[in-house]
């Protein structure tokens, strides 16, 4: 948009965002989680959540978007390498924040709604592939490492192996 190029400046700025942007993504599916499983539904939980973050989320992207003008006005020796970081935090930060506001809590929605559906499958037809645990395949490794052990020791091996493989079943 200003013509500048994205160098390694731009990219920094990027990797930045990132943080930023995950961290908001994190508190607020927290706080949607919170409130779902206190017996909301999962559009209910978004909404209060999202209106909880919506005000801090607001906030830290005003100040940082603030600190950053100096960077995006800047002037004089080194002044495009300032440049180019402060467009790209700044344009970045805007992006992610309206996205924070507005995409994380549908998509919290629509993954909560897309887990229940799955759960709600499972419980008619647990023998479906996707319905099975991890731990099953976790006992079947340890059996087959348990018969390379077994020879050594007799089938003390065998069962210690069975025994702590089948907690997560």
């Amino acid at each position: 948009m200003r013509g500048l190029e994205n160098n390694v400046y731009a990219q920094i700025g990027l990797v930045m965002l990132i943080g930023l942007a995950a961290k908001n993504a994190i508190l607020i599916v927290e706080f949607a989680k919170m409130e779902f499983d206190k017996g909301k539904s999962a559009e209910e939980a978004a909404l209060i959540a999202a209106k909880l973050r919506l005000r801090p989320i607001l906030m830290t992207a005003f100040a940082f978007i603030l600190g950053c003008v100096p960077l995006w006005a800047a002037a004089g020796a080194g002044a495009i390498s300032r440049q180019v970081l402060g467009t790209a935090v700044i344009g970045g930060m805007l992006a992610a924040s309206v996205l924070a506001i507005f995409l994380i809590p549908v998509c919290f929605d629509v993954v909560e709604r897309l887990a229940h559906r799955k759960r709600s499958i499972c419980r008619q037809h647990p023998r479906r592939p996707f319905c099975r645990r991890k731990g099953i395949n976790h006992v079947r490794v340890a059996l087959a490492y348990s018969d390379c052990v077994s020879s050594a020791d007799g089938m003390h091996g065998r069962a210690q192996i069975q025994a702590s493989s089948s907690y997560g079943a």
